[in-house]
């Protein structure tokens, strides 16, 4: 790797770690701007003014904003992230297996999705104007069409209340065989599939047809190169960096983009952890898993930026 190279990703870093430090001051603002008072909140309408003047003070919310995100943020840096105000628990142990569920759904999700949409993706491109890439088209755009919400609302009524082939809420605990798996996972893995493999068709396909009318593939062909061969020897690699690119925006909706999804099938992650503490204004969790999201989204978007201009001989 040569001093440029290295150079490039060392910017690529650097400017995801302002990214993540400007991210993570939008949502501590954003966050104390949301109306209610954390204080009366937790003790309720019918608390005196006295308990909450009490509690604030033991929480520290009369503090200045700057120095509660200071504060908050040091701690952070240190994988402190605090204590939740709602479940009096530290925020890590809170968050440990909550992320655990989200990694499992979004690692089942991708094992079915990208190679799915890679192939879809490849065989249109090569079956350019044909009948089957028509279809891909048509199903793809359908399927970026359709909100994710209504996807899982159809699922549950077909299949959870209609036929009553699966339950419509996903007990992870309860998994103790294959079967038990499939079942409790099931409807959110499709879900998510339909939604993250539309955008992943799109893209592959475009790249690889951009990369099939280049002169050295029309020569490849002259020269009796077979088409697979041709595919897979010369326009996949030559198509790395978007197709990367878009393997990386789509995984990273599984991180932080699941939130309707976790919510209407009640899974444990940690999207639904932060819908939950939106509704107690537990202002550390909300900061915390929005830093999850964000840092996940980063670190995606950075080993792909890397994979592209390691790929890209112009770069090299």
């Amino acid at each position: 790797m040569n001093a440029d190279i290295a150079s490039m990703i060392g910017k690529r870093l650097g400017l995801s770690a302002l990214t993540l430090l400007i991210v993570s001051f939008a949502v501590f603002v954003a966050t104390n701007l949301l109306p209610g008072d954390t204080a009366t909140i937790l003790l309720g309408q019918a608390a005196t003014p006295e308990a909450v003047a009490g509690l604030r003070q033991a929480m520290h919310l009369d503090d200045p904003a700057v120095f509660r995100f200071l504060r908050w943020l040091a701690g952070a840096v240190t994988g402190d992230f605090g204590t939740s105000y709602a479940n009096n628990m530290p925020i890590a142990t809170l968050i440990a297996g909550r992320f655990v569920n989200t990694m499992e759904l979004a690692g089942l999700t991708a094992v079915i999705a990208v190679p799915l949409a890679l192939t879809l993706g490849i065989t249109a491109a090569v079956l350019r104007g044909t009948l089957y890439d028509r279809i891909v088209a048509v199903l793809t755009i359908g399927v970026i069409s359709v909100p994710e919400f209504v996807v899982a609302s159809t699922a549950v009524l077909l299949f959870a209340v209609y036929l009553k082939w699966l339950p419509a809420i996903s007990f992870v605990n309860e998994v103790h065989s294959l079967t038990d798996l499939l079942r409790m996972y099931a409807m959110p893995v499709v879900t998510l599939t339909f939604v993250v493999s539309a955008q992943i068709i799109r893209m592959t396909r475009a790249a690889v047809i951009e990369t099939l009318s280049m002169p050295y593939v029309e020569m490849a062909l002259l020269k009796g190169a077979s088409r697979s061969r041709i595919v897979l020897r010369h326009a996949l690699p030559n198509s790395l960096g978007p197709i990367v690119n878009a393997l990386a925006l789509s995984l990273s909706y599984l991180i932080g983009g699941v939130i309707i999804i976790e919510t209407i099938f009640n899974y444990p992650g940690i999207a639904k952890l932060m819908v939950d503490a939106v509704a107690t204004r537990d202002l550390p969790l909300i900061q915390t898993c929005a830093l999850i999201f964000c840092l996940g989204y980063l670190i995606l978007i950075t080993i792909a930026d890397i994979i592209a201009i390691l790929s890209n001989p112009r770069l090299r």
